[in-house]
């Protein structure tokens, strides 16, 4: 089974940013670099089980579609949708942010 591309957008990118900036300032390397090997097995396995992450934000905010799947040994998560022909990565955030907030700037993004 071949996995789906995996396409985050511009407000995505920008989250993975904003992490890796974080654990930088606090001279984490290792955790920074421990992020993006997570978030790379996070895009793999979404890429190849898209069905598999949690709905539960899609019906709290009513966006048909929206799944989450966490990044392990992370306390971030990863909101997307699966599209026909990829996988349309919205936002990459902390499991502690006001989620409904974050992810109205997602859904004024253009999907890529």
């Amino acid at each position: 089974m071949n996995p789906k591309p995996v396409v985050p957008r511009l407000l995505a990118q920008q989250d993975v940013s904003d992490v890796l900036d974080f654990y930088l300032a606090e001279q984490a390397e290792r955790a920074a670099l421990g992020f993006i090997d997570a978030l790379e097995l996070t895009y793999r396995h979404i890429g190849l089980h898209p069905a598999t992450g949690s709905p539960r934000h899609a019906h709290e905010l009513n966006l048909p579609g929206l799944r989450s799947w966490p990044v392990r040994g992370y306390p971030h998560r990863v909101f997307y949708v699966e599209r026909q022909d990829h996988i349309d990565v919205w936002r990459v955030l902390h499991g502690q942010r006001d989620i409904p907030a974050w992810m109205q700037a997602a859904e004024d993004e253009p999907p890529p």
